[in-house]
């Protein structure tokens, strides 16, 4: 996959994800910037960055139980370590760091 491809595939995920999070009902903030970076903040003033990494050709996730990093599989986006799905992670993630049940489905 060039760069092209994957900062297309990158970007349609990383706007599958701002849809999600319009629609989860948490007390959560979040914008997207240059570059494809995501910056989620919760209430409590914590952060999960998510941002896409070309020269990786996957997106990571920057939170405070970890780094995690995600690669295109057959139409979903798996961790590299364990394959566990992106969108899982992510609700993973801010369900921690805001004390609440986040599911972005």
């Amino acid at each position: 996959m060039d760069e092209r491809e994957f900062n297309a595939l990158a970007d349609a995920m990383l706007a599958h994800i701002e849809q999600a999070l319009e629609q989860c009902g948490a007390d959560i903030d979040f914008e997207l910037k240059d570059g494809g970076v995501l910056e989620v903040s919760c209430e409590n003033g914590s952060k999960v960055i998510i941002n896409r990494h070309t020269a990786a050709r996957e997106i990571w996730v920057a939170a405070k139980s970890g780094g995690f990093h995600f690669r295109p599989v057959d139409g979903d986006w798996l961790a590299t370590r364990d394959a566990e799905p992106l969108m899982v992670a992510i609700s993973r993630c801010l369900s921690e760091q805001t004390g609440e049940a986040v599911a972005l489905g």
